[in-house]
């Protein structure tokens, strides 16, 4: 599922007939009526996203976040969180999750000096959190999260952890910035924040708006936005940002969502069958390993207690075990991602069959590598 983006499969019915999309053009280098139009569509799903920009990637989409959230601030420091993952580049990078995992800085190409206005804190933890912001003081010009982490498995934020990071950054006279790159559209058409309840000052979003073609989008404030170039002095941009056939597929997207309302309680219906057969296999097998199911969302990790609620307990996941695991399921027709950080998601393309196939394959995995002594 390429990480989460196929919402729909690889290859959805309204996406197969793309030439009338490609005969729009290539690119334009300016705003057309097409990606105004999708931005007013966006903006109604993601009332908080008041202003918006797109841009081909989402770590551009999160780069730039931050760069208007220090435009408008005045301010350089970044507070991030262990585990969640934004993007490739520098500060994105340090201490991420994914397939990323890049804790030694030095070592990964990612200047000293980029890191020295960044500070990391464990996510779900407000006590950590409020340690980070008294070494980043009054320098700090945004808090970026991902509302619903699905980078170091799938880890739901604990009661209060939202609200009290909205309250940090009201106090603090920084920018609350929600990474929906995945959580938006697979959570349905108001993304995580509209179950959090929590408003972010800004918000990125991410390919699955395209279908898996190169989209993705970050907004939020009017009054924050409005530093942008070129009506202020903070420039974004990019040749292929909001091009004429992703905005098309994109539209399409959007379209194929508002015409079946059925589509996200299909998934999740389908993923709770599948979480319930990977707890039965670990039940039988005495594994006390948690399974963690949220819409289209699975996972489970190698290690035994209650399920992830930080960087921390991923930690003492079994790398072992999930490569194993990996290679195992390989070999009875199922894919699942490389990274024991990641998670397995389903799309609107995989049917009962799949999940039946998919938890049979799981069941004797599993067994196998009991029997190996792997587990």
């Amino acid at each position: 599922m390429a990480y989460g983006p196929l919402l729909f499969g690889h290859t959805p019915p309204f996406l197969r007939d793309l030439d009338a999309l490609a005969a729009r053009g290539v690119v334009y280098g300016s705003t057309a009526p097409d990606e105004l139009a999708l931005a007013e569509r966006v903006r109604a799903c993601l009332p908080s996203m008041e202003t918006l920009r797109f841009t081909t990637t989402g770590s551009e989409a999160v780069q730039s976040a931050v760069r208007v959230a220090r435009a408008f601030t005045g301010r350089d420091a970044i507070l991030k969180f262990s585990g969640n993952y934004h993007g490739h580049f520098d500060i994105a990078l340090h201490d991420a999750g994914a397939s990323a995992e890049t804790p030694h800085a030095e070592r990964s190409g990612i200047p000293r000096a980029a890191l020295a206005d960044l500070a990391v804190a464990r996510y779900n933890d407000l006590d950590d959190v409020d340690r980070a912001l008294a070494s980043a003081g009054d320098r700090l010009a945004a808090i970026v999260v991902e509302p619903i982490c699905a980078n170091m498995g799938l880890v739901p934020p604990a009661p209060g952890f939202l609200a009290g990071l909205r309250e940090r950054a009201d106090r603090c006279g920084a920018m609350l910035i929600f990474d929906e790159v995945i959580t938006w559209l697979r959570l349905g058409l108001g993304g995580a924040q509209s179950r959090v309840g929590v408003v972010p000052d800004l918000t990125t979003v991410g390919k699955v708006l395209g279908g898996g073609f190169p989209i993705a989008a970050f907004g939020g404030r009017a009054d924050v936005m409005a530093v942008l170039a070129p009506d202020g002095p903070c420039f974004t941009g990019g040749t292929h940002a909001g091009m004429p056939f992703a905005v098309a597929v994109a539209t399409r997207v959007l379209d194929h969502l508002d015409a079946h309302a059925s589509l996200h309680a299909d998934m999740n219906a389908r993923a709770r069958r599948l979480a319930d057969s990977l707890r039965a296999t670990l039940r039988d097998l005495a594994l006390p390993y948690a399974v963690v199911q949220l819409e289209s969302i699975v996972d489970f990790k190698f290690r035994p207690g209650a399920a992830t609620r930080s960087y921390d307990d991923q930690a003492r996941d079994d790398q072992h075990a999930y490569a194993a695991f990996y290679h195992a399921m390989r070999e009875r027709g199922v894919l699942l991602p490389p990274s024991h950080n990641e998670v397995m998601f389903l799309s609107a393309a995989h049917g009962d069959d799949d999940v039946t196939f998919t938890a049979t394959a799981a069941d004797a995995a599993l067994r196998e590598l009991r029997a190996r002594g792997i587990i």
